[in-house]
């Protein structure tokens, strides 16, 4: 595909209705927000931003190219601002409510917390690409970027996330609707816009969504809420404008390339390949995601850092861990034994987990050009 087309070109020429056409205005919540645990992808206690902003992390994660250059980077993607509509106000059904609006093999977006347990279905998000939504009484946003294939959690304090309707690298931008200040979704930082021009370097705080499919979420938990259709808006969420995960075709087929022009010329694997990636203010690391899922357990580094990647089956899923003093870890029936002769579940390592999601590696590659990449 040209990468001069446009999303409108995009949807237009596979027949698809143009993500345009917000049904309703914009709206900023107040809510308070109560602390819960975690720090490796889970909802960390507010640090609410002296802007009224949303609530910015400790150390802020650097940026790969200037703040000024990204910002000249940016292209619009054919919707206006608010032209692809966050959700603002989500309503929630039980798994056994579903019905058939989910086949077994449909990506979901899997949230789990001493909170609750809820599940964002992929087709409905490609529709709006934000759902500001509260996690017990933590106000958070569930982003996802149907362009990069990347689904992210951020706290959002007092205020929502809109859809800029700008795209860096082919990457959602979003805005907070307090300072209107731009956040590229994969970098979780702040750069300057047209309506703030963020003076300094800001990351939001990030949680970690788990990409899997409907079948295994709700196996997994049974419990869960499913995030509904009834959202306020006349989409038709039976289609997915780009094409289809079950399976994949169209834009997320494995040799299609970007609709935008990428910033990244890494060929080590095909644009849309799937990496769990993360990154840290050390540096950029990537698990090619087959790889990982047939050899259940990878090592690598993150800068000087050991690192270890382990598979997850239940849902589909790899985490990432930081090993500095190479702890042994061996895989044995869907856990993981540790040195000290424990074994524990994929997500529970006694090292420290981190911050680690799905992505196209055109994406992540283009983002962080000196990332590590270990299959």
């Amino acid at each position: 595909m040209d990468g001069g087309l446009n999303r409108r070109s995009f949807l237009a020429a596979t027949g698809a209705t143009a993500l345009a056409g917000c049904l309703g205005g914009p709206g900023a919540e107040a809510a308070t927000s109560t602390p819960t645990a975690g720090s490796d992808g889970t909802i960390e206690a507010p640090t609410e931003s002296s802007r009224g902003g949303p609530p910015t992390a400790g150390a802020p994660l650097p940026l790969p190219f200037d703040p000024a250059d990204l910002r000249d980077r940016a292209v619009s993607g054919g919707p206006a601002k608010d032209g692809i509509p966050a959700i603002d106000d989500p309503s929630f059904v039980s798994a056994d409510e579903v019905g058939d609006a989910l086949d077994p093999g449909d990506p979901v977006f899997g949230l789990a917390t001493d909170a609750g347990v809820k599940a964002y279905p992929q087709n409905i998000l490609v529709w709006h690409e934000i759902c500001n939504d509260t996690i017990g009484e933590t106000p958070v946003s569930v982003t996802y970027c149907p362009l990069t294939g990347t689904a992210m959690g951020f706290r959002r304090g007092t205020t929502t996330f809109g859809v800029s309707g700008r795209l860096v690298n082919n990457n959602l931008i979003m805005y907070d609707r307090a300072t209107e200040t731009w956040w590229p979704q994969i970098l979780a930082t702040a750069i300057p816009g047209p309506w703030n021009e963020a003076p300094d370097t800001r990351s939001l705080q990030e949680f970690r969504l788990v990409w899997t499919t409907w079948k295994r979420w709700r196996s997994a938990h049974p419990g869960t809420q499913v995030l509904s259709r009834d959202t306020g808006f006349a989409k038709n969420y039976d289609r997915d404008p780009y094409g289809a995960f079950n399976p994949r075709s169209g834009y997320y087929a494995p040799e299609a390339v970007p609709i935008f022009p990428s910033l990244s010329d890494d060929d080590r694997r095909p644009p849309k390949h799937v990496v769990i990636a993360g990154r840290t203010t050390d540096g950029a690391v990537a698990f090619d995601k087959a790889a990982l899922r047939d050899a259940t357990l990878l090592e690598g580094h993150l800068a000087e850092t050991p690192v270890v990647a382990v598979y997850d089956d239940t849902l589909d899923t790899g985490y990432v861990y930081r090993n500095p003093e190479a702890v042994s870890i061996e895989p044995r029936d869907g856990r993981f034994v540790a040195s000290d002769g424990e074994s524990y579940p994929p997500d529970g390592l006694p090292l420290e987990r981190i911050l680690a999601f799905d992505a196209m590696w055109f994406a992540w590659s283009g983002f962080y050009p000196g990332t590590t990449l270990h299959a």
